[in-house]
């Protein structure tokens, strides 16, 4: 944290993340206060993805040609403008939820440039012996935000609902709004960040980063790998209906749970800062996976409110223990000319496994209900950790990150 662009990025990331945590509590919250379907949950996730899917790689393709910083500040701004809609639907009282999924698709298409941008720009904010630990710096700082976030968006949401007699959503959307100001801020005052070696606007430049991950069998079978774990395994975006419907806990409650993969993922976090990953790294990402969909299948099948938290904890630590490799395998493979296009592709998998991942949980929870849906998706991550360690022995046998200096 000695040097100062990295400092003012990474409380940025924090910033933003406690602000996007507390997003995902309003959210959810009100729009299953107002239709009680569980479908529409998913539908968050989908209007999410679609803009995301469409503009990832050309916010990859511009973050490899563009002043980095200038990118995340818009990317932001685009953000700020979903919270406005947020506040605008709340205020107006309408029951009709078509603003939101405007609002969630804006947050979408920032997500596609910040994301992509602000994984490539870590590495040039630090000296690459330190990377490693920058990213568990990083990484910490990220979970702590996921843990404060959620916790504090329950809050604000009950507080406001119960003493100030106003919407509880609205004060939410306003103390986000007031933090993403503050993160456009510190990005903007970060030194300008370049690739080295910047690409042509062309079409075979533009592809670059795909091919370049299509050719490396680790890092292919690292980003997909994450992409079907998520896909079948996530069960955050059905937390309103356990909160409300199952355990009955209430907003503050479905804070707690929101929060509770966010502290195994900083504690892990914690460990891997003083204690990075240095061999087995393919064994310890397949670990990881395996117990996120572990976890998942208890989080399922629990009706208590304690067991269900703690098995979220534990899809944490699991989840921080794949990201930690996939992140630094990704960034050290990749040379930094074509890095902003290759996290592009990285967040492309990503933000699918994520943003659609809550869709498939939306729909099969529609089918056959919230917990046959979360057990379900838990098996299946863990038949695709079977199987990828048969399809991609490259990543299982995986034991040392490359060199970083070789990167650039």
């Amino acid at each position: 944290m000695a040097i100062k662009d990295f400092r003012r990025y990474a409380l940025a990331r924090f910033c933003a993340t406690i602000a996007w945590q507390m997003l995902g509590v309003a959210v959810g919250w009100q729009v299953y206060a107002i239709t009680g379907d569980p479908l529409d949950l998913g539908l968050i996730g989908l209007a999410q993805f679609l803009p995301f899917l469409v503009l990832v790689m050309p916010g990859g393709h511009v973050a490899d040609r563009a002043d980095r910083r200038l990118v995340m500040v818009g990317a932001y701004l685009v953000e700020a403008c979903c919270v406005f809609v947020l506040l605008a639907f709340t205020l107006s009282g309408g029951r009709d939820i078509w603003p939101v999924f405007v609002a969630m698709a804006l947050f979408g298409a920032g997500r596609a440039f910040w994301m992509p941008c602000g994984q490539a720009m870590t590495v040039n904010l630090v000296p690459p012996e330190v990377f490693g630990s920058a990213v568990a710096l990083n990484s910490t700082l990220f979970q702590s935000a996921a843990i404060a976030g959620p916790a504090v968006g329950g809050v604000l949401y009950a507080f406001g609902e119960t003493v100030i007699g106003h919407s509880g959503a609205l004060l939410v959307y306003a103390v986000a709004l007031a933090l993403l100001a503050i993160v456009t801020l510190l990005i903007w005052s970060i030194r300008p960040v370049r690739a080295k070696g910047r690409s042509e606007a062309t079409l075979t430049e533009f592809f670059e980063g795909l091919r370049f991950v299509l050719r490396r069998k680790p890092v292919l079978g690292a980003i997909s790998l994450d992409l079907f774990a998520v896909l079948f395994g996530g069960a955050t975006a059905l937390l309103p209906v356990f909160a409300a419907d199952i355990l009955h806990v209430g907003p503050v409650g479905l804070g707690v749970l929101r929060s509770a993969p966010g502290v195994g993922a900083a504690l892990v976090a914690v460990w891997l800062a003083y204690r990075p990953i240095t061999r087995h790294a393919g064994t310890w990402m397949f670990g990881g996976v395996a117990v996120f969909g572990a976890a998942t299948v208890v989080f399922g099948q629990s009706t208590s409110f304690w067991l269900s938290a703690l098995a979220l904890f534990a899809i944490g630590t699991g989840d921080m223990v794949s990201v930690f490799v996939r992140h630094l395998l990704v960034q050290l493979e990749t040379p930094d000319a074509i890095r902003g296009r290759v996290s592009a592709v990285s967040s492309m998998f990503i933000g699918t496994s994520n943003e659609l991942g809550e869709f498939e949980s939306g729909v099969t929870a529609r089918w056959w209900g919230p917990v046959a849906a979360v057990t379900v998706g838990g098996v299946a991550c863990l038949l695709v950790v079977a199987t990828y360690l048969r399809v991609f022995p490259e990543l299982r046998r995986l034991d040392r990150f490359p060199d970083p200096a070789k990167s650039d």
